[in-house]
């Protein structure tokens, strides 16, 4: 069977690392953006965003990936993705400007055979609403994005939920071709259904991380350690072994809450009962609010004029991207303090007033408290000994656990971590 051409128009986080994976599986691909200069970084394996395993996983494929920023040569594809990010605004609210405009620009080159699958993330109707491309020739597809995740997600999916304008009619055959190729179920259903079955997936996910967040701040309010009561529940079959039940800092990174939004933007046309939701959102803001209200806490009140060490500047590890970024809502509280910031990809630069240093160590000479605010795993190697040797307090506001906790209390640390009261110095 002739193997179909495949493009992904749109080179952001999402369009790479699909465009990667399928190459992967055998098919020939082709990367599109208008961006001419991001092209040719693509071209020499420059890449734009930081994913575990992409570089890798680009260079091995180098031979079936090409990239171009003309239109033209999508023509040449059988099956072309819309796989741009959908940028969110401070509302969570999706700009879908720029993915209409690129659908427009690729629906004018494709070939009378050629499919269309919108990968990006829509709200539902969306995909109904295109008119440019006949709805027998135009797909909707879940996307499975997980920033720091993207190569394992894209290359492993657990399924493929696909939107169809009559899902009766069975999927386009070269479309099928390329899914079987990952061996995992699809699921092909009404454009409608799909597009809201990625807001479902995303609402079980806040809800897991709500139920978490709450019972870890009442774990640290009554001396209980949510670390020890998460086995119980991933033993019970009714939440499982994968449920998502380490506590954290809010919703962040931005499509979690794109997606609350856009549900309470449909209950306010349609007259649904959604208070559920509007408690979720309070629940993110209360907690991403933790490392302020700690560190104000045990430190400031007492010692106004502290130095404050913030190792961690991304909403989470393994990406470069700060949306939504607990380590920055902190950083804008503290803008009129003497702070020193670092992060492994994340640029100082994005926190113009702070003092950057090149290593967590440094970050850490001098100051009264360390803040470790994105569980980088580099941050698991700091030494308590050597930790205690350069700073001048003995504080760590650690919610993650990255700092190993019997060590700091041998080295004369309180630590204060997610869903367990404060521990001591031995």
């Amino acid at each position: 069977m002739t193997l179909p051409v495949v493009g992904f128009a749109g080179m952001t986080h999402l369009g790479i690392n699909s465009a990667a994976a399928t190459a992967a599986r055998g098919f020939p691909v082709l990367g599109y953006d208008c961006d001419a200069a991001l092209i040719q970084r693509l071209a020499q394996h420059d890449l734009p965003i930081v994913e575990p395993g992409l570089d890798e996983l680009v260079a091995a494929n180098q031979d079936r990936l090409s990239f171009s920023s003309d239109t033209a040569d999508l023509a040449r594809c059988d099956i072309v993705y819309i796989a741009a990010d959908v940028p969110t605004d401070d509302n969570a609210k999706s700009d879908l400007t720029p993915i209409l405009a690129l659908i427009d620009a690729v629906a004018s080159k494709l070939q009378p055979h050629a499919v269309m699958v919108v990968l990006c993330q829509v709200p539902p109707g969306f995909t109904r609403s295109i008119s440019s491309v006949p709805h027998d020739r135009l797909v909707y597809q879940v996307e499975t994005l997980v920033f720091g995740r993207a190569v394992e997600r894209a290359m492993y999916p657990e399924r493929f939920i696909i939107g169809l304008a009559d899902p009766a009619r069975g999927l386009p055959p070269k479309v099928e071709q390329v899914l079987r190729a990952f061996d995992c179920p699809l699921l092909p259903m009404c454009y409608e259904s799909a597009e809201l079955a990625k807001i479902s997936i995303n609402f079980c996910l806040v809800a897991s991380v709500t139920v978490a967040n709450t019972l870890a701040e009442v774990s640290e309010a009554i001396g209980a350690d949510w670390s020890e009561i998460v086995p119980a529940l991933k033993l019970d079959k009714r939440i499982g072994q994968f449920a998502y039940l380490a506590p954290g800092l809010g919703i962040s990174g931005g499509n979690l809450e794109r997606d609350l939004h856009t549900v309470l933007d449909i209950a306010a046309v349609k007259k649904t009962e959604v208070g559920v939701v509007e408690a979720w959102i309070a629940n993110s803001h209360w907690r991403k609010d933790w490392l302020f209200r700690t560190l104000d806490q045990v430190v400031l009140k007492a010692k106004p004029d502290a130095r404050i060490a913030v190792l961690g500047l991304a909403y989470k590890e393994n990406t470069h991207s700060t949306k939504n970024s607990p380590s920055l809502l902190l950083l804008r509280q503290l803008e009129s303090r003497e702070v020193c910031v670092h992060d492994p990809v994340v640029p100082a630069s994005v926190v113009p007033w702070a003092r950057g240093a090149e290593t967590a160590l440094e970050t850490a000479r001098g100051a009264d408290v360390l803040v470790i605010a994105t569980p980088w795993p580099e941050y698991r190697q700091l030494d308590p000994a050597e930790l205690a040797g350069v700073m001048n307090g003995r504080v760590i506001i650690d919610p993650y656990r990255m700092v190993d906790g019997e060590g700091a209390a041998k080295a004369g640390f309180v630590t204060h971590v997610l869903g367990r009261s404060a521990s001591s110095p031995q």
